[in-house]
C-alpha cells in the first residue's frame, strides 16, 4: 500500500526528526495542492482525461495529482499523493473498466472530487500520528462545507473564500 507507506514515512521524519528542531509556538500545517499530471500515453492509461491547466488555460490529457505535505514555515515534507480523473464521462479517454467495490482499488478510484480526497488524506494522516495546527489550500477547495469538515478534526483553515452570492460568511459577528 503506497499511500500508506508515504504517510509513515512522513510522520517518521516529521515527529521523529523535525519536531525536535522546532519549537511549539511554530505554527505548522498541511497544505494541499492539486496539479496536473501530464500523461503522453494516455490511450492506454486507465482513466486518463482532458483535464484543464490553469497555467497554460487549456485542456491536456493526464491526471490532476492531489498533493498533501507538511510544513513549519522552515521544513517542508511531503506526506502523499492522489491521482485525479474526470467526473465528466466525456472527459475520460483512457481505457476504462469496471471495478469491484469492496477492494482498494476502488477505495482509491481516481474520479472522486478533489475535496472528498482532502478530507480521505487528511484523516489518514492524522490516523498515522501526524498533527498540525493549520490546513492550508487554494480557493477552488474552501467551501463551507469543506472548512467545517475540517474545523470538527480540531484543525483550523487558512484559505481564500470563494466569492459567490450564494455563500455568506460572518466574521467576528458581521
Amino acid at each position: 500500500n503506497w499511500l500508506r507507506l508515504t504517510i509513515l514515512l512522513a510522520e517518521r521524519i516529521v515527529n521523529g526528526h523535525l519536531k525536535d528542531l522546532t519549537s511549539d509556538q511554530r505554527a505548522d500545517c498541511f497544505v494541499f495542492d492539486d496539479s496536473l499530471y501530464s500523461r503522453t500515453g494516455y490511450k492506454k492509461t486507465e482513466l486518463a482525461a482532458k483535464v484543464f491547466d490553469h497555467v497554460s488555460m487549456t485542456y491536456k490529457k493526464g491526471f490532476r495529482m492531489m498533493i498533501m505535505d507538511w510544513t513549519d514555515g522552515s521544513s517542508f515534507v511531503p506526506i502523499a499523493s492522489s491521482l485525479l480523473s474526470s467526473k465528466n464521462d466525456q472527459n475520460v479517454i483512457g481505457t476504462t473498466k469496471k471495478i469491484d467495490k469492496r477492494t482498494i482499488a476502488a477505495k482509491r478510484w481516481p474520479n472522486q472530487r478533489g475535496p472528498m480526497v482532502v478530507i480521505q488524506l487528511l484523516d489518514q494522516a492524522l490516523k498515522a500520528g501526524l498533527t498540525a495546527k493549520y490546513v492550508m489550500f487554494d480557493t477552488w477547495f474552501s467551501n463551507p462545507h469543506q472548512i467545517v469538515q475540517i474545523s470538527q478534526r480540531g484543525l483550523n483553515v487558512i484559505a481564500m473564500v470563494k466569492k459567490s452570492s450564494k455563500i455568506t460568511y460572518e466574521f467576528e459577528g458581521k
